[in-house]
């Protein structure tokens, strides 16, 4: 176990992230070194747990004890019922994660999953999640979304809106920004010299020459073209429903979807439980399990962890690579 270890942040409390952080050092304790950062009261205890005065501590104690970086909450934790007043302090960590890796303290920062209305109610929280708060940490304007596994990796252009919205939010500047962004992130946090990107078409067949819509033709294709042009290894735009197969995934290292669940869907129908959040464009490592708060088995052990466990492997391989 040698360089800085991972800073992984609690998330909100009454989920099941602190469960999962217990599983996850069981399985890891002897593998990598990473530091929880979380009110020590809000524990499960389901192992043994040592406080850390600093981060440089975590890798002496990995092996025996969870180390856990202490930052108080103003509130119990209340499994499956996510307090206000709890919402700074889930704020607070995030922050101080971001912190320790831009200081050189933490090698990366994993994730563990908030609740978005628990915020805006408690700590009127002003960003849609946690990538758009990491992204104003880390002084960038733009970060993209990858999801990630050892089967497939998948980028959303647009993320979070209605699928209505979608063709007006594809502009020609996004699609570039986010080919850039996520060519770069390859580069430098996965160690692919040249990525191989396969650009999905946002209509059926990719527009079919335009009997199944304009886009394809006259948005994505003028960007691919003049990215090729610079050097870039991109392919597209393509079909969508015959990019997911295994003899179609080989041929490239990323797939960018123009819209949530056609990036999504493929990924998690292969690697449900194995699926990883990447931030790219960030000026730091960070990665978080694909899961929610799961309020209704917060508190029973039902939680799996192989997720969290999955994002910390990843963040550690990425730490190697930048």
């Amino acid at each position: 176990m040698t360089g800085a270890p991972i800073a992984l942040t609690c998330g909100e409390p009454a989920g099941v992230g602190l469960e999962i952080a217990e599983k996850a050092w069981l399985a890891l304790k002897d593998e990598l070194p990473f530091f929880l950062i979380a009110d020590p009261t809000h524990l499960p205890g389901t192992v043994p747990h040592k406080l850390l005065q600093s981060p440089q501590e975590a890798a002496k104690v990995m092996a025996d004890a969870l180390p856990v970086l202490p930052h108080p909450f103003a509130a119990a934790r209340t499994p499956g019922t996510a307090l206000p007043e709890n919402a700074d302090g889930v704020v607070d960590v995030i922050a101080q994660a971001v912190d320790l890796a831009m200081e050189g303290e933490a090698s990366a920062i994993c994730t563990l999953p908030i609740h978005k209305k628990a915020l805006k109610d408690g700590a009127e929280f002003p960003y849609p999640g946690h990538t758009e708060y990491l992204a104003a940490l880390g002084g960038v304007d733009n970060a993209v979304m990858m999801l990630a596994s050892d089967m497939l990796r998948v980028v959303p252009t647009t993320i979070h809106i209605p699928l209505s919205e979608v063709p007006a939010a594809l502009t020609p500047a996004l699609l570039e920004e986010t080919l850039r962004i996520t060519a770069k992130g390859l580069q430098t946090q996965f160690g692919i010299a040249v990525p191989r990107i396969a650009v999905a078409g946002l209509n059926p067949h990719a527009g079919e020459g335009g009997a199944m819509g304009h886009e394809d033709a006259s948005v994505i294709a003028p960007v691919l073209e003049s990215l090729r042009r610079e050097g870039f290894d991109i392919t597209g735009p393509l079909p969508a429903d015959t990019m997911f197969h295994a003899a179609a995934r080989a041929r490239y290292d990323v797939a960018v979807c123009a819209y949530h669940d056609q990036a999504l869907i493929p990924i998690k129908t292969l690697d449900f439980d194995g699926g990883v959040n990447v931030t790219l464009g960030l000026p730091f490592i960070r990665t978080s399990p694909d899961h929610g708060t799961a309020f209704d088995i917060a508190g029973t052990g039902q939680a799996n962890p192989s997720s969290t466990i999955a994002a910390l492997r990843m963040a550690a391989q990425m730490a190697q690579s930048a």
